[in-house]
């Protein structure tokens, strides 16, 4: 099984979010907003801590509302950088904001994030997009995304396969749930 599976299993923060939520396909912009902000913070970090933080980034960040996020100023930076309860790194800071304001020019083309999510699937050519395609799309479009942070976005919201170990329990229930990965015919890494 993969490590994450073995680890998760009991622990109190890191189990339930196993069990319930990593892998499992996502789909609202301020849910897919709330991850990718969680993801570039963890850089550096241990998940753990992150998700400990997870209820003060909530408050910290307007639930994720990648509207009112889209909207901050400097008030709302010292704010954030203030913040005991959260990561207070300033390019991490900004790079939420930037992120909120691109997924808003996202939905004038694609709709929503996941719309545009969903819309790069598959290259120009029709193959399906792996991890390193992914990779250079989000440098192009988002700020503070490296290789990790995305390939750890796409896994935990169930674009990439990969989160769980086909032996895991929760893996055949992240595949009733039909993550994206599933769809493109893509399999599990172990």
């Amino acid at each position: 099984m993969s490590s994450y599976c073995t680890a998760a299993r009991g622990h109190e923060v890191h189990g339930p979010y196993h069990d319930t939520e990593y892998g499992f396909p996502l789909s609202g912009d301020d849910a897919l907003f709330e991850r990718l902000v969680l993801e570039i913070n963890q850089a550096g970090l241990s998940w753990l801590t992150i998700l400990r933080k997870r209820d003060a980034f909530r408050a910290a960040y307007d639930e994720f509302s990648v509207d009112r996020v889209a909207e901050y100023g400097d008030a709302e930076r010292a704010r954030l950088m203030n913040d005991a309860g959260i990561v207070r790194n300033r390019l991490k800071v900004n790079a939420a904001i930037e992120n909120a304001r691109r997924i808003r020019t996202l939905r004038e083309t694609h709709g929503s994030f996941d719309a545009w999510l969903r819309a790069h699937l598959r290259e120009d050519d029709g193959a399906v997009r792996d991890r390193e395609s992914w990779r250079r799309l989000f440098k192009r479009t988002f700020v503070f995304t490296g290789g990790e942070i995305v390939n750890e976005f796409l896994v935990s919201t169930g674009y990439l396969p990969g989160a769980h170990a086909a032996e895991c329990p929760v893996y055949a229930k992240v595949v009733a749930a039909a993550p994206a990965w599933k769809e493109q015919g893509l399999g599990t890494r172990d």
